[in-house]
């Protein structure tokens, strides 16, 4: 277990079972933490340090997969091992818990696993977001080091190839089935898009064949080489209204973990749930800037790792703090000035409006997220 003091008491990580909770301060003092400044300061509106950063070692990858949210080429930039371990030092002592180590293809970089291990050593948990075209079994084994592992896979078979503009899904099965034979936290990325919503289901039957841990849909993104893509390959209204149904479904069919990454909350929260339910189980919307950041391969903080401005450099002790404490408004200055229908919106504080890089690809980053079945309603008339 991993405690963090917070304004409002404590953020817990927790090992078995893996989760970080919030905790009020009577709780946390029962955990170990028997007072702390932050309990006598106003509430600053974001808790104390994101709990996982996305590190994006490199934009280095070799697949040329179509839709690449962050424009990976054979020789995009990296992080060096020098400058990868600064960046984990100063996130350590800055109280964040996970780390997504991803690319690019981090597996392409020779020191990946060094990283990895130095994050270990600092109190960091390394999860590891990889195509898994490259792995060998001694590779699977060294993967060990990491905490969950998913591997990006879009459709099986054929809907691979359609998705990703190449032929690597044998590759991508038997990197993850390498993996599963290391490891039981393993577990499938899948981008959704309109031309993939109806394969879902053969997503979520491959995983549970190979025994997998989890499969987290992911929303298309207009970022890198996927702004090509968008809105072409955004999901149409009525899949944004059958999303969470589907993916419900798929769970409970199948009695496998299936996760909505946060762009997709608004698509949930059409459906009304219960809001203690959301706030319990963590259903929030965007979260850049709060419980989430980004660090790039030119050292760049911002809130997101698809977009957002660059808020500090990560390495800048001082500047990452004095932009914790005053920046990504980019982010978090959209509920304060919430346009219609978001205004009146029940779940505006969770949702936050919507994706911010969806937003922004839409014309402004202030206005709701078009993709949004309450907007999309009301856009309509």
């Amino acid at each position: 277990m991993k405690i963090r003091a917070e304004q409002f008491g404590a953020t817990v990580a927790l090992d078995r079972p893996r989760a970080v909770l919030q905790v009020n301060r009577s709780l946390a003092r029962l955990l170990g933490i028997a007072d702390s400044p932050l309990w006598r300061t106003a509430d600053p509106g974001h808790i104390a340090a994101p709990t996982e950063v996305h590190v994006v070692l490199s934009r280095r990858c070799a697949a040329g997969c179509r839709h690449c949210y962050v424009d990976a080429r054979p020789d995009g930039p990296a992080l060096g091992l020098a400058e990868a371990k600064r960046v984990l030092d100063e996130l350590a002592g800055w109280g964040v818990f996970h780390v997504a180590l991803g690319g690019g293809e981090a597996l392409e970089l020779g020191y990946l696993f060094e990283v990895a291990a130095h994050a270990r050593r600092v109190g960091l948990l390394p999860n590891l977001t990889t195509n898994g075209l490259r792995l060998t079994p001694e590779l699977a084994e060294r993967c060990r080091v990491f905490g969950q592992i998913n591997v990006s896979i879009d459709g099986v078979g054929d809907g691979y190839r359609r998705e990703r503009g190449h032929d690597g899904f044998a590759r991508a099965e038997r990197g993850l089935r390498l993996l599963r034979a290391a490891k039981r936290e393993v577990g499938i990325n899948c981008v959704v898009t309109r031309h993939s919503f109806a394969h879902l289901g053969e997503i979520v039957v491959f995983a549970k064949r190979l025994r997998l841990s989890e499969v987290e849909l992911l929303r298309f993104k207009p970022a890198g080489r996927g702004l090509a893509g968008w809105p072409a390959e955004e999901l149409k209204p009525e899949q944004a209204r059958a999303l969470y149904p589907r993916a419900r479904y798929l769970a409970l069919r199948h009695r496998i973990r299936v996760k909505l990454d946060c762009s997709f909350a608004p698509m949930v929260f059409w459906h009304r749930p219960s809001l203690f339910a959301c706030r319990f189980f963590g259903v929030v919307g965007c979260k850049g800037g709060d419980l989430l950041a980004a660090v790039h391969p030119d050292g760049a903080l911002t809130g997101c790792s698809f977009g957002g401005p660059r808020e500090a450099t990560a390495t800048d002790r001082a500047g990452v703090r004095d932009a914790w404490a005053n920046g990504f408004g980019w982010f978090r200055a959209f509920a304060d000035e919430a346009p219609e229908p978001c205004a009146s919106c029940s779940y505006l504080t969770l949702c936050n409006g919507g994706c911010r890089v969806v937003a922004a690809a839409a014309g402004d980053s202030a206005r709701p997220d078009p993709g949004c079945p309450t907007v999309s309603r009301a856009a309509s008339g």
